[in-house]
């Protein structure tokens, strides 16, 4: 059954269109405009082992190849993030235990407009007051979960990322800050994109929701707690089971003055078809900055979906039913890392980084998926090197438009 709430489009965009007007004809429009642009890309050689049929595969491939524009005037932001994996990786990037948009144990490429937000922020015109009111429109991220796994440091995209984000929608959302917390909601279209080129479909905008509470009581210390609710997310058409949702973190990012430290702990659940298959993950990661040198972990223990395939072992039948999910495994992954950065500073980043992960896969329940037989094993050796090139991709967060202190005292990663 279908739930969540329906958007009047013609009535939020007139809505919309009347505050950015507000907006630029206000006083703060007279401040003097900004712009900061970015770019990165990361070329990888990945060997993992074994892979679906078993045997190994080593592959070399160019990785988040991203450019982006943060501009800025009076209270008005414009969040603009282009990523063209889909020419780089159109068959999806060599990832233990990834899945997702039809790819299975490849991380799928993303859409090549992969963020296009305008925001505006205290839109009440009341900075001193005791609430901020922020709002955005666009496509991109819903206010769930933590950072995307882009603007942290492992490369390896972990098996959850589907289950503690909700990306590439379209969306109008609104944030209220009161001290130290923020409160975003937005509505959105509760379909992914099948292929990078692919637009969220607008008449779906407003069938799913989400809220993100966010709480920063110190400097570098920052906790959320997220729900929502989403619609038929991997049937375009509406008509595959929906999503309920949650996830909690807590992230810290600091200096001592010699090192510069980073830590998340993130749990994640999400329930599909009304309780019928019930999907589970607790994360941790860090990293410790020594000068040049920045060694790194993850531990991670999700459960995830086992679709039925097609004729392509790392592809899965779309559109997605009730019926075509087989089963349900649960993927234990080590991962340690090391990255140098040959350019400590400067606006250029160049990072030659290697890494290696383990992992276990264990079958959760009575389906008729078998882990031994599709893979040869239950469990699983990945080996990564490679270099990593970033221009001044320093303060961005993903998701975090409503956030009308994003660019201070939280300031986006680096990324691996």
């Amino acid at each position: 059954m279908r739930r969540g709430v329906r958007a009047n489009l013609p009535e939020v965009a007139r809505t919309a269109v009347g505050i950015v007007l507000g907006l630029v004809s206000s006083p703060l429009a007279a401040q003097a405009p900004w712009l900061a642009p970015g770019a990165q890309a990361i070329g990888v050689f990945t060997q993992q082992n074994p892979i679906p049929g078993g045997g190994s595969l080593g592959e070399a491939r160019l990785v988040q190849p991203v450019a982006m524009i943060e501009a800025g005037w009076g209270r008005l932001t414009l969040t603009a993030t282009a990523d063209v994996e889909g020419l780089t990786i159109p068959n999806g990037e060599l990832t233990i235990g990834a899945y997702g948009e039809g790819f299975v144990d490849r991380r799928h490429p993303h859409t090549y407009v992969h963020e296009l937000i305008l925001a505006a922020h205290d839109v009440l015109g009341r900075a001193d007051g005791p609430a901020s009111l922020s709002l955005a429109l666009g496509k991109g991220f819903a206010p769930f979960g933590p950072d995307d796994p882009m603007s942290r440091p492992v490369e390896r995209y972990p098996v959850n990322h589907h289950l503690a984000q909700i990306l590439e929608r379209a969306l109008v959302g609104a944030g209220v800050r009161v001290g130290p917390a923020l409160l975003e909601a937005a509505l959105f279209n509760g379909d992914e994109p099948e292929n990078p080129s692919e637009w969220p479909k607008v008449s779906r905008v407003g069938d799913s929701w989400s809220a993100r509470l966010t709480v920063s009581p110190l400097r570098g210390v920052e906790w959320e707690a997220s729900l929502a609710r989403v619609h038929s997310p991997e049937q375009r058409g509406g008509a595959g089971p929906d999503q309920s949702k949650w996830n909690t973190s807590a992230r810290y990012q600091g200096s001592d003055g010699a090192a510069q430290w980073y830590g998340l702990l993130s749990i994640a659940r999400t329930s599909e078809a009304n309780g019928a298959f019930v999907f589970q993950s607790q994360a941790a990661e860090g990293s410790v900055t020594l000068g040049r040198h920045t060694p790194y972990l993850r531990i991670e223990r999700t459960e995830r979906p086992e679709e039925e395939r097609t004729t392509d072992p790392f592809r899965t039948v779309r559109p997605l039913l009730e019926s075509s999910i087989l089963g349900v495994t649960r993927w234990t992954i080590f991962t340690a890392g090391y990255g140098y950065d040959l350019r400590p500073r400067g606006p250029l980043a160049v990072r030659p980084f290697g890494e290696v992960s383990y992992a276990r896969i264990a079958k959760v329940g009575s389906g008729l998926f078998d882990p031994q037989t599709t893979y040869g094993r239950t469990f699983s050796w990945t080996l990564s090197v490679g270099v990593a090139v970033r221009w001044k991709m320093t303060g961005h967060r993903m998701g975090h438009y409503l956030d009308d202190r994003a660019m201070s005292g939280m300031a986006g990663m680096r990324g691996m």
